[in-house]
């Protein structure tokens, strides 16, 4: 076997072997990243604020109120303009956004409320939950957010409520993922799931460490 024949064959050999061990493990470290706890009931849907995430996570939430899963939705304001907007004339909120798609998906205005607090992060969003209970004291909330944000953010709310002393009941669901981001064992194959997938890795180890 001449020296070409060699190298050819345990390259192959080695990507063989990095593809048998990565497969599985890029399977498992894109599914560690989602929970799902489920509602058949609950007293508000709670929407995280995300830009990039609205559309997805607002529909769902439209979809799950039409499905008398909860009486009213809940959304959070973390203060970024999304694009012109000609008809109004002006950048409007993303949670002015979140709203009208609600509205336009068949939600009523006056089941929308919008948490007064300004948000910057998910821990922010599980401190405005934790106000908004403390004077609405509701049994059960079901979140909504980005399959991949869902581990951390139920981890976030859960402890933010039992610091405060709060006792609701937190469910945990996600809309499918949007277009142009790959099923869950895939990720890496797109820049945007490792761009997406990287980063949470990164802020779980933050909060890790913060707490």
């Amino acid at each position: 076997m001449s020296r070409i024949s060699k190298i050819a064959k345990t390259a192959g050999l080695s990507i063989a072997i990095i593809a048998i061990i990565w497969l599985p493990l890029a399977w498992f470290l894109g599914q560690w990243l989602v929970v799902e706890k489920p509602m058949e009931k609950a007293d508000a849907i709670l929407v995280l604020a995300g830009s990039a995430n609205y559309v997805e996570r607002n529909t769902e939430a439209a979809r799950l109120y039409k499905m008398g899963v909860a009486p009213k939705i809940l959304l959070t304001d973390d203060r970024l303009e999304g694009g012109w907007n000609n008809a109004r004339q002006r950048n409007p909120y993303f949670v002015e956004r979140a709203r009208w798609l609600l509205m336009e998906n068949g939600v009523p205005e006056e089941k929308i409320e919008i948490l007064p607090d300004i948000v910057s992060g998910t821990d922010d969003e599980a401190d405005a939950l934790a106000s908004y209970l403390e004077k609405d004291p509701l049994m059960s909330v079901l979140i909504i957010t980005s399959a991949f944000h869902t581990r951390r953010a139920i981890w976030t709310f859960e402890n933010t409520l039992t610091l405060r002393k709060i006792t609701a009941n937190l469910g945990m669901t996600a809309p499918t993922p949007p277009k142009g981001m790959p099923p869950d064992a895939f990720w890496w194959l797109s820049r945007e799931g490792l761009k997406v997938t990287i980063s949470e890795y990164m802020k779980h180890l933050y909060y890790f460490v913060r707490k």
